[in-house]
């Protein structure tokens, strides 16, 4: 059985090319890309693996998702964050710290090789 992956992104190019590089890479996982805006809560739970992106920020997109992260517990999932901004990235290490999800400690920034950051994603678990 695949295992199935979210990848929830802010509305901004930048991420949405990250997303699709990851995506990519997932060729053995069932995927389900989203913006935040479109994103409901029952996206999550078929999900083992969870990628966030945002290019900034507290983007307004995710103040639902940032809420929801609050009184749910993700813990036995793997999650990977991603942003072209290192202060956004931190963002989002935080809105998922409640959830109690397995976060890769390593951010991916936009820089260095994604297929190997994936693979430690999938596999950190």
């Amino acid at each position: 059985m695949e295992k199935a992956v979210i990848i929830v992104t802010d509305e901004a190019e930048s991420t949405g090319k990250m997303a699709e590089a990851i995506a990519a890479e997932l060729k053995n996982f069932k995927i389900v890309s989203v913006t935040a805006k479109d994103f409901s809560g029952t996206d999550l739970l078929a999900a083992s693996i969870i990628f966030f992106g945002a290019e900034r920020n507290d983007p307004p997109s995710f103040t639902y998702l940032n809420k929801m992260l609050q009184h749910i517990n993700l813990a036995g999932r793997s999650c990977g964050i991603f942003s072209p901004s290192k202060q956004a990235a931190e963002y989002l290490c935080g809105m998922v710290r409640d959830s109690e999800i397995t976060v890769y400690p390593d951010l991916f920034l936009g820089e260095g090789d994604i297929k190997t950051w994936v693979k430690k994603v999938t596999t950190a678990l």
